[in-house]
């Protein structure tokens, strides 16, 4: 068994002069190899030891990804203390707040795009001692201090106790704990998942069941960093290969680092890129777009070849396989002509995505694996490290969350923890060494969670008789009709979601009512280029009947497909829908920070709108309040 410090020390001992990170502050990235990091990492340690730090401290980290997150959590993790990654997306608010004071964290390191928020909350935070600022500033409030003084700390700490920084890492261990990382926010009360250096470890090995990762390869890692995904898929895995990470550079705010995104893909020229559904759809909706503005005679060849290369690629286990390899010098020809320009956009190297973080659309599954940078979808959760299941270059099937991963035992049970034969649906539970140790200060929550061992992990699943997994949804957030029938939802809302164009979110509801309902959030922009193509003005009651009728139309061409091709019961399609006035977004707190629509807070927070739907008045979607709702969304939503 290793230790992270194991896995860092044996990386730069084999690739002491390769890129462990690129960075761009200026005007170009710069490479800061292994050898180099490790250095930094040293200096900070001791740093940090100079200022009191002990094993077992709790540290909070509250940055945007860059070379200083990384030797940041290294350099807590050196002298045995806990780091506490904080999401950025986290407001100045009771959110932040209880990470903190739960964790019961006494030094938070944050970068100066983040300061303000810590400033804003530091008077309710209980245990705070100090705030390490990793950039420079002019004024430096109480309890603040400068990265640099730090670092000049740790040089006169370590020539005073030359020996120390190296006595302290003997004392950790494999199962010294590593992280305290807050579940992003589907309950009203967060949990600290507690993972240990050997879980990060055990799960990078395994991690690499079926896939390899040369040492040349560069990942670009637009994900927040603090995410479960992003941390051991990108950062562990990648340093435990001797390959290279690269951050986006950072800009005034989270929409200026995004942007920058696009140009940095050209500048590193990525390999791998890790992705999560939101940030699918959003690729796949730029590319569409770009494809459009080329003309007609461009859409077609491209929607011609994107149809051909769905058939040609089937599940992908069997792409081009049987008579279908006479045909590939089309499937070649559509690559040179279309699909090999779009690959230019992600830099021209890139060789694959690996998705994860939450249910990735077949449909999205098929898009990029047609266009010859596939999406292997992955599962997992944090409590897990995260990493569970994967689709590789090797081995895949579109539409399954691919292979459980070696040395990890999984099983699908019913509700009352019987296994289940393969290929019948239950929840997904498993046990190996990546399943978290708990969760910090609640042992409720962890007897609940980890049985003998075993982590309950609440997702809906089944294995087919290769060892794929299929993930259906939230085992624990099923809807139960009125006959107590229970049954998953979100196969049914990605697909209308999927096939109603006018339809941008949406959620159905059913706790044991007679009747499914649904709630709709619609595509502002889809309607509002429909009103300006036929001359409308959405002030008038007419305009928004009309579109009304439009979102109708959506629904009952998806009941109708339903009936040939998707195959949900009728009885779980919504027979009553509401027109919602507001988004789910991450500021209202109906979406976490990994872009997952929070169901419980969705139902509180439109607890009237669930109520109107059951009544009289619902039957009919032209209504007062979906009028009134939709105009009042069409005029005040940005």
């Amino acid at each position: 068994m290793k230790s992270i410090i194991d896995f860092f020390s044996e990386s730069v001992k084999n690739y002491p002069n390769n890129p462990l990170m690129w960075e761009k502050s200026d005007e170009k990235f710069k490479p800061y190899t292994y050898k180099e990091i490790h250095q930094e990492v040293y200096q900070l340690s001791n740093g940090l030891l100079a200022l009191g730090l002990e094993s077992k401290d709790r540290v909070a980290l509250l940055s945007e990804g860059r070379r200083l997150w990384l030797v940041s959590e290294l350099a807590i993790l050196h002298i045995g203390a806990i780091n506490v990654p904080l999401s950025t997306k986290l407001e100045a608010d009771n959110d932040l707040i209880f990470r903190l004071n739960h964790s019961e964290a006494n030094t938070i390191i944050v970068s100066k795009n983040q300061l303000s928020k810590i400033r804003l909350v530091k008077t309710k935070l209980n245990h705070l001692k100090r705030i390490i600022v990793l950039d420079k500033i002019e004024d430096y409030a109480e309890n603040e201090v400068a990265f640099e003084e730090i670092i000049a700390h740790g040089a006169e700490y370590l020539e005073n106790n030359p020996n120390t920084l190296e006595q302290v890492i003997q004392q950790i261990t494999p199962n010294t704990h590593a992280n305290i990382c807050y579940t992003s926010g589907t309950t009203a009360d967060p949990k600290g998942i507690i993972l240990s250096h050997r879980n990060y470890t055990a799960n990078v090995e395994q991690a690499f069941s079926y896939i390899d990762i040369p040492e040349h390869y560069k990942t670009l890692v637009v994900l927040p960093w603090d995410h479960a995904f992003a941390h051991t898929a990108s950062l562990y895995s990648f340093m435990h290969k001797g390959a290279s990470i690269a951050s986006v550079q950072i800009g005034r705010n989270q929409h200026e680092t995004l942007k920058n995104f696009v140009s940095n893909m050209q500048e590193i020229k990525p390999e791998i890129l890790m992705s999560v559904p939101a940030l699918a759809k959003n690729f796949k909706k730029n590319i569409e777009k770009a494809i459009d503005s080329k003309g007609n005679l461009t859409s077609k060849i491209f929607n011609t070849g994107i149809a051909f290369a769905y058939w040609y690629n089937g599940d992908g286990k069997n792409a081009g396989q049987g008579l279908k390899k006479l045909t590939y010098p089309i499937y070649a020809l559509f690559k040179k002509l279309i699909f090999s320009k779009i690959k230019e956009r992600f830099g021209g190297n890139l060789q694959y995505f690996i998705g994860g973080g939450a249910l990735l659309d077949l449909e999205l599954q098929r898009f990029f694996y047609a266009i010859g940078i596939p999406m292997y979808q992955g599962y997992g959760l944090s409590e897990a490290s995260p990493i569970i299941s994967a689709n590789t270059p090797k081995h895949h099937k579109l539409g399954s969350s691919g292979k459980v991963v070696n040395q990890l035992e999984i099983k699908i049970c019913d509700h009352d923890d019987n296994a289940l034969p393969t290929g019948e649906k239950g929840e997904i539970v498993i046990r190996g060494e990546n399943v978290m140790q708990g969760y910090w200060r609640n042992d409720e929550a962890t007897r609940e969670t980890i049985k003998e061992g075993w982590l309950y992990t609440g997702d809906m699943g089944y294995l087919d008789n290769e060892n794929y997994l299929y993930v259906l949804g939230r085992f624990k957030s099923l809807l139960i009709g009125a006959d107590g029938e229970k049954y998953s939802p979100e196969g049914i809302e990605e697909a209308i979601i999927d096939h109603c164009q006018y339809i941008d979110q949406f959620i159905l509801h059913n706790n044991q009512n007679p009747f499914t309902s649904g709630l709709i959030v619609v595509n502002k922009e889809k309607l509002n280029l429909w009103a300006r193509n036929n001359n409308k003005t959405i002030e008038s009651d007419e305009t928004i009947i009309e579109m009304l009728k439009l979102v109708q139309a959506d629904i009952e061409q998806l009941k109708i497909q339903n009936n040939k091709s998707l195959h949900f019961p009728s009885r779980w399609l919504p027979s009553t829908l509401v027109v919602l006035n507001e988004s789910f977004t991450e500021k209202n707190k109906l979406l976490n920070s990994t872009m997952k629509v929070v169901r419980p807070k969705v139902e509180e927070h439109f607890s009237k709108e669930i109520n109107y739907l059951y009544t009289p008045d619902a039957k009919n979607f032209i209504s007062e309040t979906n009028i009134n709702n939709l105009r009042h969304f069409l005029l005040t939503n940005g």
